[in-house]
């Protein structure tokens, strides 16, 4: 079957043996991304939120002196706070998937690129 142009059978084994190695650790990698804090801040501090590494939204803390300044302060802290949570897990899955991916260019949804 070779001289048709297909792979031998050891290399398809292999690619399978691959695919299968890539699959479980990507299974790793979304429970350890499940179980990461990672938390983002306003410039000043007094508003802090955490998601996970899948940027599921986990909790909020507040400095109760914001809440005295007036609901836009708030706001714009809590905004603030939410923008740097997002680009630190952001970052923080890209580099975990290229580090599955050995660097490969997959061009997924949401990684940028």
């Amino acid at each position: 079957m070779a001289g048709f142009g297909l792979p031998n059978f050891g290399q398809l084994t292999e690619a399978f043996r691959k695919a299968q190695q890539i699959q479980q650790d990507a299974q790793k990698l979304q429970e350890e991304l499940d179980a990461m804090e990672i938390e983002g801040s306003s410039e000043d501090g007094r508003a802090s939120i955490w998601l996970s590494g899948n940027q599921q939204p986990l909790r909020v803390k507040l400095d109760p002196s914001l809440l005295n300044e007036g609901q836009d302060t708030a706001e714009a802290a809590v905004l603030a706070a939410l923008q740097s949570a997002y680009e630190r897990s952001t970052a923080t899955m890209k580099e975990r998937m290229q580090d599955l991916t050995g660097g490969l260019d997959l061009n997924l949804p949401g990684m940028g690129g």
